[in-house]
Order: structure tokens, then C-alpha cells, then sequence
């Protein structure tokens, strides 16, 4: 039996291959726009109607029904009936934890991390950027049972995390404004850095330094100290943290930690093929 997610595509992208010789997409275009269409989609915009996907993609009425509709007919995208409007289908979540399952990040890291932990002896957290924000993929910590918590899809803010920052100091400028407007810039705490000027000096200085330092920006009373880890063509991608209570984080401690936290951070890079020679 032939799987639904190929048929429908299959129907879709031959209908518009039907339509080639009349100005219609072909295949390639096709799944461009269904991307399209999906990246409308985001934590502060989680339900849209056609007629703002529209706006959002410039694709006309007639694009956006018949791409929406195959998308919701493979279960990508669930159909509000009393609002008419759409959100992402639990296809994609099964879809986001088969990535993050598989990923050489989380076998190439996690040695790494628990030597840091070790060595530190506070939480060290791993992050990936989702898109929108910064997603815990492991964290190492110490407890009674001392036993690792593995989590996923645990998001963190990008603009007032040491694990956010470490990522954002290496986008291009239209990410940062981008992530500026969707997280709005929120005054977490009193320390929180809620200009786009005031974010962009500080991330300017992350790249200098090679570390981020989250000051009470995120909770008061928790500093973390994080750098950027790259991927093997050297594009930022995930970062890891080390954090702990004000009390036992000085900024003068965090300064020294720093060095051993880039070193985690390299060495991951390094483990996944990035050369900085």
C-alpha cells in the first residue's frame, strides 16, 4: 500500500505538473512553497487563517487552499473547523523528537558535557536553536540518585539566556531582528537586557570574548556562563551552558569558568567535523 504522505504529494505535485505548461510550479517549487507555508507557522503565531498565511507568503487564495489542504490531509497541519484557521499537526512533534533523537550532536556531545559537569560540579545544559528558541536536549546535573536528566523540547528564550546568546552573537542581523519582534524583548527580571541596541552591544562583545554570560537576565538569582558550538561547515547551531545561583557564581567565578566552557564547546565542534584552523 502506498504511504498516504507520498500519495498526497504525489497528487499534489502532479496536479501542478499538469498545470507547467500553463505557468504552474513544478515538483521542486512545489515543496518550496509547502516549506513556505510551514515556516509561517510559529510559537507566537501558532494559529493562522489562509488569509494570513497569504500575507505571510504572497502566495495566492487558490496556492495557499490547495497546499494547506494537502498539508492537513498527511496530518502536517490540523484544521481549527469553529475558527477557520490552521497550527502545526502532531506529525511535526513526532517528526521534531525523531531529529532530536537521532542527532550526532547528542552522541558527540554528551561525554563532553558530563566532564564539564564534573569538573564544575554545577548544571550544564546542551541547547539547539528550533527556530524560534533554544531547545534543552540534555542537561547534566547532580542529585541524590545522581543520575542525568535528558530533556527535550524544554524551550529557553535566545535574547536573555547564556545559551540563547552564545547562538544569537553568530546570526546574521535579520535572525536577531527577527527573534527581536517574535520574543518581543520581554523585561524578564531587572537585569534583563530588553533593547535591540543594548542586546546587539552585548552580543558584539560575545563575539569578542567567545562566551556569553547570563547575569539574572533569565531568573534572579541564576548566572550561566555559555559558548557557541558549531556544526562542521563552522555555522552556530547549538550552545552549552554552565549555570548556578548567584551565590555560588560570582561574575569574578563565571570569568574563570569561561575558558572550560569554550573548551567543551570547541571540542564538541571539533567531534562533529568543524576545523578552525
Amino acid at each position: 500500500m502506498a504511504d498516504p504522505l507520498f500519495k498526497s504529494m504525489t497528487a499534489t505535485g502532479s496536479a501542478e505538473a499538469d498545470n507547467a505548461e500553463n505557468g504552474g510550479d513544478s515538483g521542486a517549487k512545489l515543496f518550496y512553497k509547502m516549506a513556505a507555508v510551514l515556516d509561517c507557522f510559529t510559537r507566537a503565531r501558532g494559529q493562522l487563517s489562509i488569509s494570513e498565511i497569504m500575507d505571510e507568503t504572497s502566495l495566492p487564495r487558490t496556492t495557499v487552499h490547495r497546499i494547506v489542504a494537502s498539508l492537513r490531509d498527511i496530518g502536517l497541519l490540523d484544521q481549527d473547523g469553529r475558527r477557520q484557521t490552521y497550527r502545526l499537526g502532531l506529525k511535526m512533534f513526532y517528526f521534531g523528537n525523531v531529529v532530536i533523537a537521532n542527532l550526532d550532536l547528542n552522541r558527540h556531545a554528551h561525554q563532553h558535557i558530563l566532564e564539564l559537569h564534573q569538573l564544575t560540579g554545577e548544571v550544564v545544559h546542551l541547547h539547539i536553536f528550533d527556530g524560534s528558541q533554544m531547545v534543552c536536549i540534555e542537561r547534566e546535573e547532580m542529585d541524590e540518585t545522581r543520575l542525568t536528566t535528558l530533556t527535550t523540547m524544554e524551550a529557553a528564550p535566545t535574547y536573555c539566556t547564556a545559551v540563547g546568546k552564545a547562538f544569537l552573537a553568530f546570526q546574521d542581523s535579520d535572525l536577531i531582528a527577527r527573534i527581536a519582534v517574535e520574543e518581543g524583548l520581554k523585561a524578564r527580571t531587572a537585569h534583563t537586557l530588553a533593547t535591540l541596541e543594548t542586546l546587539q552591544a552585548d552580543l558584539a562583545q560575545i563575539r569578542d570574548r567567545g562566551f556569553s554570560i547570563d547575569d539574572e537576565e533569565n531568573q534572579l538569582g541564576i548566572r550561566c556562563v555559555g559558548a557557541p558550538i558549531r556544526d562542521s561547515r563552522g555555522r552556530v547551531f547549538a550552545s552549552i551552558s554552565v549555570s548556578g545561583t548567584s551565590a555560588r557564581m560570582p561574575l569574578s567565578r563565571i570569568h574563570g569558568l569561561a575558558p572550560a566552557v569554550i573548551r567543551t564547546a570547541d571540542e564538541i565542534s571539533l567531534r562533529l567535523g568543524w576545523n578552525n584552523l
